[in-house]
């Protein structure tokens, strides 16, 4: 028995606003679907975004806590994580870096075989999101830029030093200015102040973000969005089609009602959509086909965090946009600079010393140790005057094939509650230390006089 069409709320349900999301969305609101977007965190005014690019307590997402920010930090075992949530997921908060993957990422083994290959295949969707989020090239660099341009020249690689092509409206600052890339159809724009607050929420307008283009033409295509609306888990139909079930993200009150819809498209992040899977087969049990293979294989970036701390406490590197300038020191290896905008203060509790090794006790036991022998230059930064104006922080990724594992259950690191939990399957694992992001932070620091220090793993 097949449900009847009039039963249904949706004829798709897109769970997630992020880039996965936005654009599903759009695209089946185009073909005439009637479609519903639902985001578990707030749509955020410009208001909003600059109190997150200030104080910390509006830029945090713990719900629990009363906290509704874009920017939510998940610690796991083996792993630390963020990401964000708010009408726009992850746009919201990065910093609008598009870069197209090089040859040898397509000719990974994780990849199936395509004809021509995959980097043929997709060249024209990369080019359709270049141009739906206003692909631009950087023009502005400062000091911190001119300090990674020196520290990639120590290391080699001046030669790949340059600007980062980004989402971002670099029209005249101050001024607003007609829809620019939509022939009138997408929003009035602001052109970029360069005040370092990408990763917060760009309150200026000038970030690309999803609600600026592909949620801004779904919703005027008619796709209905629901924000605070978080999917606890599906329920298959008897005769075809899913019930979500709702609750508000933070509310005290009775869980929402459920929706039924023909398909449901689940682009909640890695996490918000391995968490939906996880409770419907194995909470629940309301999917309990789901196959055994989920969470058995999840990249990370591959990424290690270093920071440098100016020693003058005069210095100021905010001004810019939040990441400007890249290099690569080796094909496997891309580095970013990073300024940090007043709101992230809290990470200057992040980091410590800067040392070597690939086993992770033996770091820490000599982190320990520099607290001990060092305990003035090993706490420099937590005690910093003018701490985000002066610190330089070095995003270090590699293209590497490697993976982790997701499970499911009650977990001591959630209080007991039911989630997610990671662990290292055999093969091999992402790594926790980058000889390369020890290198660039030092040479980073002899280009610029400052101290380099280690940061405590985040993973995007």
């Amino acid at each position: 028995m097949t449900v009847p069409s009039e039963d249904f709320d949706h004829d798709v349900v897109v769970v997630g606003s992020g880039f996965g999301g936005s654009v599903s969305a759009l695209r089946l609101a185009e073909k005439g679907w009637k479609v519903a977007l639902l985001e578990q965190g707030r749509r955020f005014s410009p208001e909003d975004l600059e109190r997150t690019g200030t104080d910390a307590r509006a830029l945090a997402w713990m719900p629990r806590l009363g906290r509704s920010g874009p920017l939510a930090q998940e610690v796991f075992q083996h792993v630390g994580i963020v990401r964000g949530i708010g009408l726009g997921g992850g746009s919201l908060v990065y910093a609008a870096v598009l870069l197209r993957p090089h040859e040898a990422f397509f000719n990974a083994p994780a990849w199936p075989e395509a004809p021509g290959g995959w980097q043929a295949e997709l060249a024209p969707h990369y080019a359709t999101a270049e141009r739906m989020l206003g692909l631009a090239i950087n023009p502005h660099q400062g000091q911190q830029d001119d300090w990674l341009r020196d520290t990639a020249r120590r290391m080699g690689a001046e030669s790949r030093f340059g600007p980062v092509p980004q989402g971002i409206f670099f029209g005249e600052p101050g001024r607003e200015h007609a829809d620019p890339f939509f022939a009138g159809q997408g929003p009035a724009r602001r052109g970029c102040e360069r005040c370092g607050r990408c990763i917060t929420g760009c309150a200026v307008g000038a970030k690309n973000s999803l609600d600026k283009n592909y949620l801004h033409l779904a919703e005027k295509a008619g796709v209905t969005v629901r924000v605070e609306c978080q999917v606890t888990h599906l329920e298959a139909l008897p005769g075809g089609g899913y019930r979500l079930h709702l609750r508000h993200p933070w509310g005290q009150g009775p869980d929402l009602l459920p929706l039924r819809a023909r398909r449901v498209v689940l682009s909640a992040g890695v996490l918000g959509t391995l968490d939906i899977l996880f409770a419907s087969r194995d909470r629940y049990r309301t999917l309990p086909h789901v196959p055994a293979s989920l969470g058995q294989h999840v990249r990370t970036n591959s990424e290690a965090v270093v920071g440098i701390l100016a020693q003058d406490p005069r210095t100021d590197i905010s001004q810019g946009t939040t990441i400007s300038t890249h290099f690569y020191p080796d094909a496997q290896t891309h580095v970013t600079q990073n300024r940090f905008p007043p709101s992230y203060g809290f990470m200057r509790m992040y980091m410590g010393p800067l040392v070597d090794g690939a086993q992770p006790w033996g770091r820490a036991a000599r982190v320990l140790w520099s607290f001990v022998a060092q305990p003035v230059r090993s706490t420099r930064s937590f005690f910093a005057r003018n701490w985000y104006r002066r610190i330089s922080v070095l995003t270090v990724m590699q293209q590497a094939d490697n993976a982790m594992a997701f499970d499911f259950g009650r977990t001591l690191l959630r209080g007991g509650r039911w989630g997610l939990r990671s662990r290292i399957p055999s093969g091999a694992r992402p790594p926790s230390y980058l000889p390369q992001a020890n290198a660039a932070a030092r040479h980073f620091a002899q280009a610029s006089g400052g101290q380099a220090h280690h940061v405590t793993g985040l993973q995007k």
